[in-house]
């Protein structure tokens, strides 16, 4: 009977204690959030009883729910309506129809972290921080980033019409760009010859679902090649999945070691290491050996720059280029009741030396900016111009015979005497028929011109010093 007594008052005191505990507890959570879901019911009340406009609940929602993801006040938090969502999800789909155009949104503007390698942006002349202000006639002021993918949306093969403010010359850039079938795959390899030395040349234009096994297979077949150093080109790739970045980073090192850590909202941090996994040891072995250099610019983006930032702080290759884009965060997406979802910045991410690039970029070990005409769009022009006219045709093609070497004084669109005796000279060079006007024979040409500069890699001023490194390192 006493042990009885004993066991109930030892209940007794533990049912006190959780009471007290749950008590205290309810104390300390903010009573704030039942009043602000409070205000928010009230105005939703008022809104649909009162309103002289109709509006059904459902948009009010949608409205309240756009309204909690855009106060966070960051570019990459956003809520997508269930349309809206089922074209974000096709961003990294292995197969979608689009011009191949990676955004951001800040403070209202709609910015282009960079377009896709060799998609229609980026054939267009599309830049990295180029700002994106009209689609199709329609002014994106006050648009969502939902809205703004709606408007790209479209049918293959039909143009979609855009207007880009460009800082750099301080003007804007209309162009019309036909819709496409993108297939993402996202790694390319190749092999430049210099000397008789083989150099494994890869490209990865953003890291999607498969891209670890393209990359892997790639691989395999530069070492079949017996290539003796490896050029990795991350320019104007806007990011994608850290685990695909994760499994490359493991190809790397086969022992436990940090490649990047990750920063939650409390402050927490959680280192992300690279695995022991067997088969990866020959590629290990063989990138241990083997010079590595890195090629970035200001349109590598996010993954790029984890991947990037790691290798560099690893001192395990060289960064050639300009400073990246400069995107520390990472997002998370959740599927919400009403069809839509919401992607929110939910990690910091950090080099593995706890370098936080957000808004600041990895910083290239060798500072290379590209010649001047990589950065010029390829234009299909119109008319006939001659001396003592203006035109932005003319303005567009004094620049590009000033870059190709011809002596231009003027490059306002004036069609002054020397710019008339330089095009009379371009002609002559090009088996044009004889004069010193601009026609549609003259344009086609020099869009030629540009198009062949801009693909030989002789010209790519980057890549040649790639070139160059790996060489030095191999003597």
């Amino acid at each position: 009977m006493r042990k009885s007594r004993i066991f109930l008052l030892i209940i007794l005191l533990l049912c006190i204690g959780v009471g007290v505990y749950w008590a205290l507890k309810m104390q300390t959570q903010p009573k704030v959030e039942q009043a602000d879901f409070a205000v928010v019911n009230e105005l939703h009340k008022l809104i649909t009883s009162e309103s002289v406009y109709d509006i059904d609940s459902e948009k009010i929602v949608e409205g309240a729910l756009r309204g909690m993801a855009n106060a966070i006040n960051d570019p990459y938090s956003t809520y997508y309506s269930e349309q809206e969502a089922a074209l974000h999800k096709q961003t990294l789909a292995s197969e979608r129809i689009g011009i191949g155009l990676e955004l951001s949104e800040a403070n209202g503007k709609f910015i282009v972290v960079a377009p896709i390698k060799s998609s229609p942006a980026e054939k267009a002349g599309i830049r990295p921080l180029d700002e994106l202000v009209q689609i199709n006639e329609v002014r994106l002021e006050g648009k969502t980033m939902g809205e703004v993918r709606k408007l790209m949306h479209g049918k293959e093969g039909e143009s979609v019409e855009l207007v880009l403010y460009r800082p750099e010359l301080e003007q804007h850039v209309k162009l019309s760009i036909k819709r496409e079938r993108l297939k993402n795959d996202t790694v390319q390899g190749d092999v430049i010859e210099v000397e008789g030395t083989k150099i494994g040349y890869m490209t990865i234009s953003m890291f999607g679902e498969k891209t670890a096994d393209e990359w892997q297979k790639s691989l395999d077949a530069l070492i079949e090649q017996d290539v003796e150093g490896l050029i990795i080109d991350v320019r104007d790739n806007p990011g994608g999945y850290l685990h695909s970045v994760a499994q490359m980073m493991s190809m790397f090192e086969q022992k436990e070691v940090v490649f990047a850590y990750m920063q939650n909202h409390d402050g927490v941090t959680e280192p992300l290491k690279t695995k022991k996994i067997e088969q990866f040891e020959p590629y290990a072995k063989w990138l241990r050996s083997t010079p590595v250099t890195i090629l970035q610019n200001e349109g590598s983006a996010s993954a790029s720059e984890v991947f990037a930032g790691a290798l560099q702080d690893w001192k395990r290759a060289v960064i050639i280029g300009v400073t990246s884009f400069g995107k520390g965060t990472v997002q998370q997406t959740w599927d919400l009741q009403n069809g839509g979802e919401v992607k929110l910045s939910t990690n910091k991410w950090l080099t593995p030396s706890k370098r936080w690039v957000h808004d600041v970029g990895v910083e290239p070990d060798v500072e290379v900016t590209q010649h001047p005409l990589y950065r010029v769009e390829t234009k299909i022009l119109r008319g006939r111009f001659e001396v003592g006219e203006y035109s932005e045709e003319v303005a567009y093609s004094q620049r590009i015979l000033s870059e190709l070497g011809f002596t231009i004084s003027r490059t306002d669109g004036f069609f002054d005497m020397d710019t008339a005796q330089e095009v009379a000279s371009f002609r002559r060079q090009q088996d044009l028929p004889e004069g010193r006007h601009m026609d549609e024979v003259f344009f086609a040409e020099l869009t030629k011109q540009l198009e062949t500069f801009k693909q030989s890699q002789v010209n790519d001023m980057q890549l040649q010093m790639a070139i160059s490194y790996v060489m030095h390192q191999l003597e």
